[in-house]
C-alpha cells in the first residue's frame, strides 16, 4: 500500500543524550532525520516526538531537536509509545493510520512500536536510514521483524516520492532542494 499525506504521521523515537551519541553511524542518522523532520514540515505531516526517561537518558540530541522548533515532546516509560497513554490520546486524535517509524533503538522502542501500531491495524514503515541501534546488526534485526510483522522498509527519500507522487508544484522543489 502506497503512503498518502493525508494518512502519514511520522514518529520520532528517543534519540536522545548519550545513548544517541552510542548509535551506529550516529551522524548519518542525524542528517537523515533532519532531512526528513523538515521534509515532513513541508508537506504538513504531523510528527509526534517521544522521549524515553528524559530525566535519566537526556532530552533529544540537539542536531535533531533544532528541527522541532514549537513542538514538545513526550515522556514515556515503556518501550513501545503504544504503552503511553498521552502518545496514544494524540495518535488518535491525529487520526492518521500511515505510520513512518523513525528513532532508536530499530530493535527495541522502535521494533516494538511498530509492531503494537501494525496490530492496531495501521500501515507502517519503519524508514532505514532514520533508525539506528548500537550495532549495525541489531538495526537490521529490528528491521527485518517489522517487516516480517507486516511492515515495510523504506528510506528518506522513497518516503519523500511516495507521498508527493509526482515531480511538479512547490512542495516538490522544496524537497528536492533537501535532498541535494
Amino acid at each position: 500500500m502506497m503512503f498518502a499525506i493525508d494518512k502519514t504521521i511520522m514518529l520520532l523515537i528517543d534519540v536522545q543524550g548519550q545513548l544517541a551519541q552510542l548509535m551506529y553511524e550516529k551522524e548519518k542518522l542525524f542528517k537523515s532525520l533532519g532531512i526528513l523532520i523538515q521534509g515532513m514540515k513541508i508537506l504538513e505531516v504531523p510528527i509526534i516526538w517521544m522521549e524515553q526517561i528524559p530525566k535519566n537518558l537526556g532530552p533529544t540530541t540537539e542536531a535533531v531537536s533544532k528541527y522541532l522548533t514549537g513542538e514538545k515532546p513526550i515522556e514515556k516509560f515503556s518501550f513501545s509509545c503504544c504503552g503511553e497513554p498521552q502518545f496514544m490520546d494524540k495518535f488518535k486524535k491525529a487520526g492518521r493510520t500511515q505510520v513512518l517509524l523513525t528513532g532508536i533503538e530499530t530493535h527495541i522502542c522502535v521494533f516494538q512500536t511498530g509492531y503494537d501500531l501494525i496490530q492496531q491495524g495501521c500501515q507502517v514503515q519503519v524508514v532505514s536510514d532514520c533508525t539506528a541501534s548500537r550495532t549495525r546488526e541489531n538495526k537490521e534485526i529490528g528491521i527485518q521483524r517489522i517487516v516480517q510483522s507486516g511492515g515495510q522498509a523504506s528510506g528518506v527519500e522513497m518516503v519523500f516520492f511516495e507521498l508527493l507522487r509526482a515531480a511538479q508544484g512547490d512542495k516538490f522543489k522544496q524537497i528536492i532542494k533537501l535532498i541535494k
